[in-house]
C-alpha cells in the first residue's frame, strides 16, 4: 500500500466522523417554526439594536421589516455611524409618523474600538429592554421572529439566543459558497453544543443575537469585544463562559439577508473575521488550509487522477462529502443540488484564508469600511 492510500483512508475516516457529527447535531438544533408565535400577557420589553455604516442599499426594507414585527413591547434603536451615503436621510424619512424608532448618530469613532462594535454598545447605553436583539442593518425579518424568540428564550430559561438567517445569493456560485460555508461553519462551531454548559462551543449570529440585558451587562457587552471583528460569535463566548445559557435555533423562513452581491464582495468581506476567527494564530490557519485541501479539495481532483483502491476510496469520500453538504442545506433553506459546487467553494475558502492571513500581517492590520485598525491593537483583545 503507498503513501497515498493512507492519506485516502485517513481523510475518508474523517469525513465519516464529521458526516456523524453534523448529521446528529443538525437534527438536534430546534428550529423557530415550531415556537408558537403568541405572546403572553405584559411580555418583557425588547430593544431592536442595530449598527448600520452607509448601508444605502439594504436599510430601508430591513427597517421596514423591523418596525412592521408583531411583538407588542418593543423599541428599535439604529445607530448610524459615520455614514457618508444616504444612510442618515432614509432613516429619517423611516422614523416619521412611528414610535417604535430611535436613531442616533455617531460622527466620530473612539480610539480602540471597531466601529460596529462601538455602535452596538452605544445603542446598548440608551435601551430600555429587558432583552436586547443585535442585528445588521441588511436583515429581513418576517413579522411573527421576534415573537418566537422571546418565547423560546422564556420557555428553555436562556439568556441568550442565536438564530440563523436564509441567505440570498444572486448567483449559482455564491449560492453553492453560501451551501458550503455553512458546513465549514457548522464543523468551527458546532451550534448545537452551545446549550451544554459542559462543552466550550459557544455560538452568536449577527443576524439574530438576543440576549438578556443583565447578562449582556454582566460579561461588560460589547467593550470587552471592542476590537474583535468577530464580534458575534465572541458576544456568545463571554456569555457562555460567564455562566449563563445559550442556544441556536434555525429560523431561515423569518430572517433573510443578501449575504453578499459578488465574488469579490465574499473575498473582500471575509478580509475582516477570517483571520481573527483563528485568533491571529498563524499554526491554526495553516493547519485549516491543510485539512481543507486534504480533506475537501484532493478528493475530487484525485477521483480522476489515480486508480485502483485508492480511486475507489476518494470516490467515496466525494460522494459522502456531496451528501452531507445536501443534507446540511435543507436544515438553512439552500438547495441540495449545491453540494456539487462544494470543491470549488472549498478551494475559494483556502484562498480567502490565506490571502486574509497575509493582507492583515503584510499591511500590519485590517481596513474595514474606511477604517484602519492595526493588527497588533486587534491581537490585544483576546478573548
Amino acid at each position: 500500500m503507498n503513501f497515498l492510500f493512507w492519506i485516502a483512508l485517513a481523510s475518508l475516516v474523517l469525513i465519516i466522523l464529521a458526516a456523524i457529527e453534523l448529521f446528529i447535531g443538525n437534527r438536534s438544533v430546534k428550529a423557530l417554526r415550531d415556537v408558537s408565535p403568541e405572546t403572553v400577557l405584559n411580555p418583557q420589553r425588547v430593544s431592536i439594536i442595530v449598527a448600520a455604516r452607509n448601508e444605502q442599499r439594504n436599510i430601508r426594507a430591513a427597517i421596514t421589516s423591523l418596525l412592521s414585527l408583531s411583538y407588542p413591547n418593543y423599541e428599535l434603536i439604529v445607530v448610524n455611524d459615520r455614514s457618508e451615503d444616504d444612510t442618515g436621510k432614509i432613516l429619517a424619512e423611516l422614523s416619521t409618523g412611528t414610535s417604535h424608532l430611535k436613531i442616533i448618530h455617531i460622527e466620530v469613532l473612539p480610539p480602540g474600538w471597531l466601529g460596529k462594535n462601538h455602535a452596538l454598545w452605544a445603542g446598548s447605553h440608551v435601551s430600555t429592554g429587558e432583552l436586547f436583539l443585535f442585528t445588521d442593518a441588511d436583515i429581513i425579518m418576517e413579522s411573527t421572529v421576534l415573537s418566537r424568540a422571546v418565547n423560546f428564550i422564556n420557555m428553555n430559561r436562556l439568556d441568550h439566543l442565536a438564530a440563523t438567517p436564509s441567505m440570498k445569493m444572486p448567483n449559482t456560485f455564491l449560492g453553492m459558497f453560501g451551501a458550503a460555508f455553512i458546513v465549514i461553519f457548522s464543523l468551527f462551531a458546532r451550534p448545537w453544543k452551545a446549550r451544554d454548559t459542559k462543552s466550550r462551543f459557544h455560538i452568536g449570529i449577527g443576524a439574530f443575537n438576543l440576549v438578556s440585558a443583565h447578562a449582556y451587562r454582566k460579561v461588560g457587552g460589547h467593550e470587552t469585544i471592542r476590537l474583535r471583528p468577530d464580534d458575534d460569535i465572541k458576544l456568545g463566548k463571554i456569555i457562555k463562559s460567564a455562566g449563563f445559557r445559550q442556544d441556536a435555533a434555525y429560523a431561515p423562513e423569518f430572517l433573510a439577508v443578501e449575504w453578499y452581491s459578488s465574488i469579490g464582495e465574499v473575498i473582500k468581506g471575509l478580509e475582516k473575521n477570517a483571520f481573527s476567527g483563528a485568533d491571529y494564530n498563524i499554526p491554526l490557519v495553516l493547519a485549516g488550509v491543510i485539512f481543507h485541501i486534504l480533506c475537501s479539495v484532493w478528493p475530487f481532483v484525485a477521483v480522476f487522477i489515480l486508480s485502483g483502491w485508492t480511486q475507489i476510496i476518494y470516490i467515496t469520500t466525494a460522494l459522502l462529502i456531496m451528501l452531507t453538504v445536501a443534507d446540511c442545506a435543507r436544515f438553512h433553506h439552500s438547495r441540495s443540488w449545491y453540494a456539487v459546487g462544494y470543491p470549488l467553494s472549498a478551494a475559494l475558502f483556502v484562498y480567502i484564508l490565506l490571502r486574509t492571513m497575509l493582507l492583515n500581517i503584510l499591511q500590519g492590520g485590517i481596513r474595514w469600511r474606511g477604517t484602519f485598525y492595526p493588527l497588533k491593537e486587534l491581537k490585544a483583545n483576546r478573548i
